[in-house]
């Protein structure tokens, strides 16, 4: 087996393709040991000591490196424990638990869309899901639609996109322009 890697925007993370599908369906990020409890291998990878987030997509794995963490001493131990991993066919998750839902993160904020803007949020995630989830699953990540207010759209970036120094300049420069380009009532994107 071999398991390909990319760098993405995000210089703590790597992506790791492993030429086989990971989720058949959403995406799962874990971002502490605690919550890598519900997956062997999030919680072997967070094992190693230097790593702060694991992230599973469709058909990839993202890796983030704590601060300070070289990549050269790292990846090798990550290449390693993905190889066992598929090598063996390991379960992704625990057994008994719902690891395969993804939940977006409870936020401080209540962004409860209002019924009399259904229209314009379905054009929002029709636009979210067909051209800017494939984008940055193709950085490593994934970007969840948390809600629209007063002609703000509120997203949350995960996984490599997560942090990511250029996360910011893809909100504003990238998201923010597509969707006001399509959707007149946009005036803004803001980061959940």
């Amino acid at each position: 087996m071999f398991i390909e890697t990319e760098t993405t925007p995000n210089p703590a993370t790597l992506k790791f393709l492993p030429g086989e599908q990971i989720m058949a369906a959403g995406t799962r990020e874990f971002t502490s040991p605690e919550a890598a409890e519900a997956s062997p291998l999030a919680q072997a990878l967070f094992d190693l000591g230097d790593v702060t987030g694991v992230f599973f997509g469709r058909d990839f794995i993202s890796v983030t490196a704590a601060p300070g963490v070289e990549w050269a001493s790292l990846k090798p131990q990550v290449l390693s424990l993905l190889l066992d991993h598929f090598v063996a066919q390991a379960p992704l998750f625990a057994p008994g638990n719902a690891g395969g839902i993804a939940v977006p993160a409870a936020a401080d904020e209540d962004f409860a869309d209002d019924p009399a803007d259904a229209d314009v949020i379905d054009q929002i995630k029709d636009l979210i899901e067909t051209r800017v989830r494939p984008a940055v699953a193709n950085d490593g990540g994934d970007i969840i639609y948390r809600g629209f207010r007063e002609g703000v759209v509120y997203l949350q970036m995960q996984g490599a996109c997560s942090g990511c120094p250029s996360s910011t300049a893809t909100l504003k420069n990238g998201i923010e322009s597509l969707l006001k380009h399509y959707v007149p009532e946009v005036s803004e994107v803001r980061a959940a």
